[in-house]
């Protein structure tokens, strides 16, 4: 029975009884209400003395034998850096005992794929993975060929010199370096993770994810980058086995080596004296491909006994000259190959386009051993601005940046048939890093060197030299300022023997019939003449 007022002992109980019926009914309702954003999802965790994987303090960088790893990674970078900057200023002022006889592209190249190497390397170093570790052991194994190549092939040798060498070896090095960085990183990482956290972890977050993601997108563009490196050079060590015509001289203090070459006899005339030697000076392009056909043709019918050739520095088969380098100096290197080679005037100069500014640079340092000049639609000096234009020079050293990636040329020997022949002086040389660094060196120095070289020229030049000059129709009345600048070269000397205009002929005059058949007879008239 119930007392009426109750009990202290009654009232406790039934307190009891409702707190409990309402931690059930709490229990229930929690149970039944729908997960969301707020529910837990694991039980707390309880201390055991482990560090959530999470958790800042469980870093690779714990260990010191990684931060060594991560500092020796940004000295490489620093020293990699400073060698890129030296060869990037190498191209336009070659420093003492760096030239080499190459285009200088080529060690650029590599040391710019160093650096990105590194860079990557170093932005992505916590996060190592096995598709980094996988694209820095390709790229290593691509470089390790190149430098075999570059070692291997006498005339790549020669041509990269010690820098191209270092460059290529560095650039393999810091390869392999960074596979065994990204090995030293994932070990550390994981004897960090088992010793703070108790077990090593094997998921990423999202933004190690995106990490990895982008570094193997970069990786994979450095690899296409490093096999068309490597596919180049194997077209140049192709290429190096092309034997030139004539041979190749040391010139400049043995810097690199200038190919000239001589075809027919001397001949003499009745009274003993030597007949005239023609010293052919192409214009924009190499000899071979452009001015050789009719030269060689008027020697077949016998309009001239004998004709010698060279290609400029970083032409065909010549080297590259140390930057910067003017026409006057190609000019002395032009002489020294022809000491060293034995020939001896008297020369009649015959050149075309660009080449005209060279043969009467070299004219007025032979005085007394030109016997006539000939230009072929010649370039007059005023007009040197048009080479030196500062826009073209940027093309120009953008094309030379990204020659050795070579893509233009391994798309014309695998799909259009290119040969050695055409990549060393013909269709496809224009392509080169050589012939694209000979463009450059002439662009920068033609509005100012080149043009006080030629300009003395003038004043030297004998008078009485006799002068021939031929003109192209087609560009007479496309510019008129080239026209007026053909009429200038007409006076250059106070002896014209005849100037022509072949109406239809483009600027290499030679390649219709009445430009070829013009030029032969006014090449003979000219090594006649008295």
């Amino acid at each position: 029975m119930v007392s009426l007022w109750g009990s202290k002992k009654g009232d406790e109980q039934q307190h009891e009884d409702d707190a409990a019926n309402d931690d059930g009914d709490r229990h229930l309702s929690r149970q039944s209400r729908e997960a969301d954003e707020r529910t837990r999802l694991l039980p707390p965790h309880r201390n055991d003395g482990y560090l959530d994987p999470d958790d800042p303090a469980v870093s690779p960088y714990n260990l010191f034998s990684v931060r060594a790893v991560r500092y020796v990674c940004v000295l490489f970078l620093v020293i990699s850096f400073l060698w890129w900057v030296l060869l990037l200023v190498s191209i336009f002022v070659s420093p003492p005992m760096m030239h080499s006889r190459g285009s200088g592209f080529f060690d650029f190249s590599f040391t710019t794929l160093t650096v990105g190497n590194l860079l990557i390397g170093l932005l992505f170093f916590s996060t190592p993975s096995r598709a980094m570790e996988i694209s820095s052991l390709i790229i290593a194994g691509f470089l390790l060929l190149d430098m075999i190549i570059v070692l291997a092939v006498q005339r790549l040798r020669s041509e990269e010199g010690w820098v191209g060498i270092a460059s290529v070896i560095w650039a393999t090095a810091m390869a392999l370096y960074n596979v065994m960085s990204d090995r030293v990183v994932a070990w550390g990482k994981k004897e960090e993770e088992e010793r703070l956290t108790g077990r090593q972890e094997s998921r990423r977050t999202l933004r190690e994810w995106c990490a990895v993601l982008t570094a193997t997108i970069i990786m994979i563009i450095m690899i296409i980058i490093t096999i068309l490196l490597t596919a180049t050079l194997i077209l140049r060590s192709r290429d190096a086995t092309l034997k030139p015509p004539g041979e190749r001289y040391y010139v400049d203090g043995d810097k690199y080596k200038l190919h000239l070459a001589c075809v027919g006899n001397i001949t003499y005339k009745a009274h003993g004296k030597r007949n005239p030697t023609v010293l052919v000076e192409a214009g924009e392009y190499p000899f071979e491909d452009t001015m050789d056909d009719w030269i060689y043709n008027s020697y077949k019918n016998g309009t001239i006994d004998r004709y010698c050739y060279y290609d400029r520095p970083g032409f065909a088969w010549s080297d590259n000259a140390p930057s910067p380098h003017s026409a006057g100096m190609t000019s002395d290197a032009l002489s020294e190959a022809l000491a060293k080679a034995g020939e001896e005037g008297p020369w009649v100069l015959v050149s075309a386009g660009v080449g005209s500014i060279y043969s009467r640079i070299f004219s007025s340092r032979h005085v007394r051993d030109v016997h006539g000049l000939f230009l072929i639609d010649g370039l007059h000096e005023d007009l040197l601005s048009r080479i030196a234009n500062p826009t073209r020079g940027f093309v120009l050293w953008g094309r030379g940046i990204i020659s050795p990636l070579g893509y233009d040329r391994l798309i014309g020997a695998i799909f259009r048939g290119r040969t050695r022949e055409d990549r060393v002086y013909g269709k496809s040389a224009y392509q080169a890093g050589k012939f694209i660094k000979a463009k450059l060196q002439e662009n920068l120095v033609a509005n100012s060197l080149t043009k006080n070289e030629v300009s003395q020229a003038r004043n030297i030049q004998t008078p009485n030299t006799p002068l021939f000059v031929i003109s192209s129709g087609i560009e007479v009345r496309r510019d008129h300022e080239w026209e007026r600048k053909q009429e200038a070269l007409t006076k250059i000397t106070d002896r014209l023997m005849s100037w022509d205009v072949v109406n239809k002929a483009p600027h290499q005059v030679w390649l219709t019939l009445e430009g070829r058949t013009l030029l032969e007879k006014r090449l003979g008239e000219l090594v006649r003449a008295k």
